[in-house]
Parts: C-alpha cells; sequence; structure tokens
C-alpha cells in the first residue's frame, strides 16, 4: 500500500513541475520571458475603411494578447496603399502609435510607381519595400505566418 502512495504522490509531483512549464495563455501579461517570438505578416490591398479598421483591431488584440512575443509588419500594395497616405488615410494617428510600439508599415514601391504616387504622399513613419507581393512570400518563406486584411 505504501508504494501505491508513494507512486502516487510522485507522479503529482512530477505533474506540477510539468505545469509549471507551460507558458502562460498571456505572455505579454507573465512575468518569465517567452522564448517563442510570433511573426505576422499582414497583406492589405483594399481601400475599404472598415476593413482599415479591422486591422487595426486586430494589430491591437495582437499587441494586448503576445506583447513584444510578436512582431508585425503590414504590407500595403494595391488599393490598400491609400490607408498609408497622407492625404486618405483615416488612420493615421493609430498608425503612429503601433509604429511606435514597434509594428512596421510598409509601402510596395511597385504600387507607388503604377499609382505615380511619391514618397512625399506616404506617412513620414511608414518603410518601403520594392515588391509588396514579393516582401510577403519573403516573409512566409522566412516561416512568418500570413493574415490579409479586409476581404
Amino acid at each position: 500500500m505504501s508504494k501505491i502512495v508513494l507512486f502516487f504522490l510522485a507522479g503529482l509531483f512530477l505533474n506540477s513541475l510539468s505545469a509549471q512549464g507551460t507558458t502562460s495563455p498571456n505572455p505579454a501579461k507573465s512575468k518569465k520571458p517567452t522564448a517563442a517570438k510570433h511573426r505576422v505578416v499582414i497583406q492589405l490591398t483594399t481601400n475599404d475603411t472598415s476593413a482599415w479598421k479591422g486591422l487595426m483591431n486586430n494589430l491591437k488584440n495582437l499587441r494586448e494578447g503576445w506583447g513584444d512575443a510578436v512582431e508585425i509588419e503590414v504590407v500595403a500594395h494595391s488599393h490598400g496603399i491609400e490607408m498609408v497616405m497622407n492625404a486618405k488615410t483615416t488612420q493615421k494617428m493609430k498608425i503612429e502609435e503601433f509604429i511606435q510600439s514597434g509594428i512596421r508599415f510598409v509601402a510596395c514601391e511597385n504600387t507607388m510607381k503604377q499609382k505615380n504616387i511619391k514618397k512625399e504622399e506616404i506617412l513620414p513613419e511608414v518603410g518601403y519595400v520594392p515588391m509588396g507581393i514579393g516582401e510577403i512570400i519573403m516573409k512566409q518563406e522566412k516561416g512568418w505566418s500570413y493574415l490579409k486584411a479586409g476581404f
């Protein structure tokens, strides 16, 4: 009987040790730094302002949920380029806030050439990539998760 009790107690002890090694459901609020780093590339190809608002909510939720354990890049090309244009965006303040928090926004230079958009028309905090779709493919090849904003 004592062997059964010892076996049971050992099992409980090992189970409690393994439970301590699991990551918190919310690493941003966890006291221990997490080794896992999520990387997400988000494609934006629409000028629909409701899709832009949805994107901003997704960014907020990712940042609140994972904190610094998530690296995010938003690639704006095609009609989505308008979200990062001074004269057309409805999200300037949120974009600036997210950039300050470490989220990267980039504009496609191919789209800019096609639409005759000058760099001066793009928000100053936004970066550039030669080819938006190429940037997304390269990120995916490096293991980044892919999301498409809007429809």
